[in-house]
């Protein structure tokens, strides 16, 4: 293996200002990936991109590395660009990026830390899905190309609608996908099959914000959430209705939750600035352009809500656990019939009980499964088994949660549950 040249891109000159580098997901280039969020980010950083060989603006290569070498070429990027002043003296640096390049920013953060000042783990993970994926994965690309990944990537990398709602910036990644170097996509395949960093994270010395998609099937909310949890200076904020792209997805949201953790604590300029990172609740909903706060005002204004009350908390949970789509799709049927209904189940099961510290979300969600297996409640139950995926479970969990409802539930009842997971996990596999 040899340490992969990295072709860099000046996205947002701003000298003397704060340098953030940015790298580009799998498959894709970092113009596309972060282009859309660059303007944002442009008011506090400098921007500078890395594209991953054979990926954008970086020519073909074919060599194996590891993500500990890509990680190794990002620091030298940092200091070749610090010696030739593109990075002013005495100014901090920033490394982010988002799935491969989240990872690569977390195994700089960990290896290099002398050369930068903090790091951003977006749609990422300590350790991304199993080294035989991967590793089928490579074998299938290197053979037949990356023509063949267009569909499923189209199915994981966006949030229900995102397609229909901004076709340029899908058609822009989807094309990265078809034209990347079926060679090199192979090869960060099998560093991606070796990586694995969920040993060390409280290892890390400097501040890890981790960004997630609530709505991505690749890296969910919950190995998301462990690099903030996991890494002592370490915070995390979870996106609504975002799945894998995030920064094209939710470009100011992620602007806005960078900004806050590195950029000086203030907003980006003319956005609303109602959330911090290290909260669940500290971004913009790609679903529906506001804030959380947004769509629960308007949701609230609906179901005739007063303002000192737990629903606007609940709405942001229940949209973090359904899904936005799911709960948009409730809020807007809202009718004098249902009215009060919708808002007693956002008051008090989502905003009182969801809300509540006690349990971890996961384990509210396995109580949740086995009381609607125990009650024969079949459509919540599926919708449960979704919502369950979306904020981390495993398959193999929620098969466990079944198999335990066997015996102190009924038999079958717990069958017909898993007719009911066995197709839903079908649906959701990332790797089908």
């Amino acid at each position: 293996m040899t340490t992969p040249e990295l072709t860099a891109t000046l996205l947002a000159e701003r000298p003397g200002a704060p340098t953030l580098i940015v790298g580009p997901s799998l498959g894709t280039s970092v113009a596309s990936v972060w282009g859309p969020a660059v303007p944002f980010l442009a008011e506090r950083f400098q921007v500078i991109g890395w594209d991953l060989p054979g990926h954008g603006a970086s020519a073909p290569s074919g060599e194996a590395f590891s993500l500990a070498e890509l990680g190794e070429a990002v620091a030298e990027l940092v200091r070749s660009s610090r010696e030739s002043g593109v990075i002013a003296k005495g100014t901090r640096v920033i490394v982010a990026g988002d799935s491969i390049g989240g990872a690569t920013s977390l195994q700089v953060a960990h290896d290099y830390p002398d050369v930068l000042d903090g790091a951003v783990s977006v749609c990422s993970a300590a350790k991304v899905g199993t080294p035989e994926m991967w590793r089928e994965r490579a074998e299938l690309v290197r053979t037949a190309g990356t023509p063949t990944m267009v569909e499923g990537s189209a199915q994981r990398w966006f949030a229900d609608g995102f397609i229909e709602r901004e076709p340029a910036v899908t058609t822009s990644l989807l094309h990265d996908l078809q034209h990347t170097d079926r060679f090199d996509y192979a090869a960060a395949c099998l560093a991606l099959a070796d990586y694995d960093l969920t040993g060390v994270l409280g290892d890390i010395a400097v501040p890890v914000l981790a960004i997630g998609g609530a709505e991505d099937p690749v890296c969910s909310p919950r190995e998301q959430r462990r690099i903030g949890e996991g890494v002592p200076s370490g915070s995390y904020v979870l996106l609504p209705g975002v799945a894998h792209q995030a920064p094209a997805e939710a470009p100011e949201a992620t602007a806005r939750a960078i900004i806050e953790a590195f950029g000086g604590g203030d907003a980006v300029p003319g956005s609303a600035s109602d959330g911090a990172a290290g909260s669940s609740a500290a971004a913009g909903s790609a679903a529906t352009g506001g804030t959380p706060s947004d769509v629960a005002a308007d949701a609230r204004a609906r179901a005739g809500v007063p303002q000192d009350d737990p629903y606007d908390a609940g709405m942001v949970v229940r949209r973090e656990v359904l899904g936005a789509s799911h709960v948009d799709r409730s809020t807007a049927a809202i009718d004098d019939v249902t009215r009060d209904f919708q808002a007693m189940i956002t008051r008090y099961a989502w905003g009182t009980i969801w809300t509540r510290p006690g349990l971890p979300r996961e384990t509210r969600s396995a109580i949740t499964m086995t009381a609607l297996i125990a009650g024969g409640f079949w459509e919540e139950y599926e919708m449960h088994v979704r919502a369950a995926l979306r904020i981390g479970l495993t398959h193999e969990e929620i098969v466990e949660v079944a198999l335990q409802s066997a015996i102190y539930c009924a038999v079958p009842a717990a069958n017909h549950a898993l007719s009911i997971a066995k197709r839903v996990l079908a649906e959701s596999d990332p790797t089908a």
